[in-house]
C-alpha cells in the first residue's frame, strides 16, 4: 500500500469515527413495542417543555436587559430548545419508572414460583398483580402481556427477556435476563435466582433513595444559588441604579459573561448532584 492510499484510508477511518452513531430502534418480537432509549412525545409534553421554556428564557432575559422584543425572541428560541430537554427528562423518568415496575414484577413471580407454578402461569399471574397495582396502560403490563404471549406461542421466554433487556435500556433488567437465561437452561432454582435480583434491585434503589435524599439540601442550596442574581439584578433595578438599568456595550458584555457564568455553575452543579449506581 502506497503512502497516499495510507492517508486515504486513514483519513476514512478517521471521519467514520467523527460521524455520529444513528441508533436503530429496537422492535419487539411479537410487533408492537416499546423502546424505552427513545421517548414519543406527545402534544401535552411539547407544550408543557414550550411553555417553561418561554417562560423562563423570557423572565431573564427581561430582568438583565429589560428589552421586551429581546425577552420574547429568547423566549421563542428557548421555546424550541426546550424540546430535547424535556424529551430526555421523560425518557429517564419512565425507565426510573419501568426499574420500579420491574422490582414489583419480580416479587410477583417470585411469589407465584414459591406456589409451585410453571413459568407461563407465573407470568399470567404477574401480569394480573402488575394491572391491579399500576393501571392496565403501564409499561410493566404491556410488557408482561407481551411475554405471556410469547410463551403462549412457543417462543421461549429466553428470548422474550432478551428482547425486553435490549428496549428496556436498563442494566438490571439485562442482568436479570442473562443469569434467568444460564439459570433455566441449567435447572437452577429459579424461585431463589428471581428473588436474589429482586433483593439486589430493591437494594440499589434504597441506597439511591437514601443518597437522593442526603442531596436534597445541596440541590436545594444549588436552586437558591442561581436564584440569587436575579432576585439581585431585580432589586437594583427597582431602585433605580442607573449602571445596572442602562445596556452600554460594557454592561451588556458585563451581563452576558454573568449569565455564562451562571449557566456554566449550575450545570457542573447538577451534574456533581446526580449521583447514579
Amino acid at each position: 500500500m502506497s503512502r497516499k492510499e495510507k492517508k486515504v484510508k486513514e483519513k476514512k477511518v478517521k471521519e467514520k469515527k467523527t460521524k455520529k452513531e444513528v441508533y436503530v430502534p429496537v422492535e419487539g418480537i411479537l410487533g408492537d413495542a416499546a423502546d424505552y432509549h427513545i421517548y414519543h412525545m406527545t402534544f401535552g409534553d411539547r407544550m408543557a417543555a414550550a411553555v417553561i421554556g418561554f417562560v423562563v428564557a423570557g423572565l431573564m432575559i427581561q430582568v438583565f436587559f429589560a428589552v421586551p422584543l429581546l425577552s420574547v425572541a429568547a423566549g421563542v428560541v428557548m421555546a424550541v430548545l426546550a424540546q430535547n430537554i424535556y424529551r430526555d427528562y421523560r425518557k429517564k423518568k419512565r425507565q426510573k419508572d419501568l426499574l420500579i415496575q420491574f422490582k414489583d414484577l419480580l416479587e410477583s413471580l417470585s411469589s407465584s414460583y414459591s406456589a409451585g407454578e410453571n413459568t407461563q402461569a407465573a407470568f399470567r399471574d404477574a401480569r394480573s398483580d402488575m394491572a391491579s397495582i399500576y393501571g392496565e396502560q403501564a409499561d410493566i403490563v404491556k410488557e408482561t402481556e407481551l411475554i405471556s404471549n410469547g410463551i403462549a406461542n412457543n417462543i421461549t421466554v429466553e428470548k422474550l427477556l432478551e428482547n425486553f433487556s435490549s428496549r428496556s435500556g436498563l442494566d438490571d433488567v439485562e442482568s436479570f435476563a442473562n443469569v434467568f437465561e444460564v439459570a433455566n437452561r441449567q435447572g437452577s432454582n429459579l424461585k431463589q435466582v428471581i428473588a436474589d435480583s429482586r433483593e439486589i434491585i430493591n437494594d440499589k434503589i434504597e441506597i439511591e433513595m437514601e443518597i437522593g435524599t442526603m442531596l436534597t439540601g445541596n440541590k436545594n442550596e444549588l436552586n437558591v444559588m442561581i436564584l440569587m442574581p436575579f432576585v439581585i439584578v431585580l432589586s437594583l433595578n427597582s431602585m433605580g441604579t442607573m449602571t445596572i438599568n442602562s445596556n452600554t456595550p460594557v454592561n451588556v458584555l458585563v451581563k452576558i459573561v454573568c449569565l455564562g457564568v451562571f449557566a456554566a455553575a449550575y450545570l457542573m452543579g447538577k451534574k456533581i448532584t446526580d449521583i447514579r449506581l
